[in-house]
């Protein structure tokens, strides 16, 4: 039983199968080519399903060697790890590639040995799978997607996928695994290139929620199709594209704008090291955006304006953040995953926008 969030806000304990877990770990793993002679630098924790399914699962299904680097997450001892066992993959969430991105010494360490690794829990910035991919030697790594509630992953990226695959979606369906992506509203399946919810099916799929079944059926239609409460588009070839949460949708002046878009952008500015962008209230629009940064070292300060000049003439105008506010941290949940709910509350306190 592994505790989530999942689609209806409030934690709920998925009730996983040994028929679900064991699989996933073992496609998940297999996807990469992991064998017995690898070992894996295992940073996210074992009560998530990263750490449980992709990671234990993954490497007892295939023989290869279990690295724990420390009782939690510490970026330092990730790469230390790495340095001393000649680790050939690294799990993690993007936000731990961050942080050990983020390391000022992150130079010193030895990271040749390293080929493949997984990145998942929520979306990657492009240019944080970049640099995982060059700095970091992985020019193997595989982004994978999906949620506890599917055990977890129903799509990931191929070890020979080009750079732009792995970048820039999520890869394509999982074996024995259905996906689809649906109008939210009716339910139709949307063709290809179409934004939608995203749906799976099969042997993935939790029993249900326990002892939950009304909160069950919201989650699982009746012909067993998980509705994940993603936003998703499925390209012509085949592979997926997340563009965020449905809830996460900021409307501005009857304009979607989605958060995930904004963010890959400001990404690239010199003096942004993370970011996350919500919607606040606003009289006029409806909602306006408002991004939290996290500097890089050695920056000090970001203003709304600066932010305005970088995206002029790349972004559209209803798309270029009205607030910045700076943060050390952004809020997230005991998994790594970022709690947007919390940062729309606090930056509406902050801005005194009620």
């Amino acid at each position: 039983m592994q505790y989530t969030s999942g689609t209806t806000g409030y934690p709920k304990g998925a009730t996983l199968s040994h028929r679900n877990i064991l699989n996933n770990g073992f496609f998940v793993t297999d996807r990469i080519g992991i064998t017995e002679n690898d070992k894996i630098v295992i940073a996210p924790p074992f009560y998530h399903c990263f750490g449980m399914v992709m990671a234990n699962l993954g490497c007892t299904s295939h023989g290869a060697t279990m690295i724990i680097p420390a009782p939690a997450f510490d970026p330092a001892a990730s790469l230390q790890s790495v340095q001393d066992e000649r680790a050939t993959a690294l799990y993690g969430v993007p936000t731990m590639f961050i942080a050990e991105l983020g390391l000022e010494n992150f130079a010193e360490y030895d990271l040749a040995s390293l080929r493949t690794g997984i990145m998942a829990g929520s979306p990657c910035p492009v240019e944080v799978m970049r640099q995982v991919m060059d700095r970091m030697h992985m020019s193997e790594v595989s982004i994978a997607y999906g949620m506890t509630e599917t055990s977890p992953v129903s799509t990931q990226t191929l070890r020979d996928d080009d750079v732009e695959r792995r970048t820039a979606t999520v890869g394509r369906v999982h074996p024995h695994v259905q996906i689809k992506v649906v109008d939210p509203v009716t339910g139709q399946v949307l063709p290809r290139g179409q934004v939608g919810e995203f749906c799976t099916r099969g042997y993935s799929v939790m029993l249900g929620y326990w002892q939950d079944p009304e909160k069950t059926a919201e989650a699982v239609d009746a012909e067993g199709w998980m509705h994940t409460g993603d936003l998703a588009v499925m390209r012509p070839d085949g592979y997926v594209t997340i563009n965020g949460r449905i809830k996460d949708l900021v409307i501005r002046g009857g304009e979607n704008i989605y958060p995930r878009e904004i963010e890959e952008f400001l990404y690239a500015h010199p003096k942004i090291a993370d970011v996350q962008v919500v919607g606040v209230p606003d009289e006029k629009y409806g909602e306006e955006l408002c991004a939290f940064v996290r500097l890089r070292s050695g920056e000090s300060s970001l203003s709304a304006e600066e932010v305005a000049q970088f995206c002029a003439g790349k972004l559209a105008r209803f798309k270029i953040p009205r607030y910045v506010l700076l943060a050390e941290e952004f809020p997230m949940t005991v998994t790594g995953k970022i709690r947007k709910v919390e940062m729309r509350a606090d930056a509406a306190r902050e801005l005194g926008l009620g």
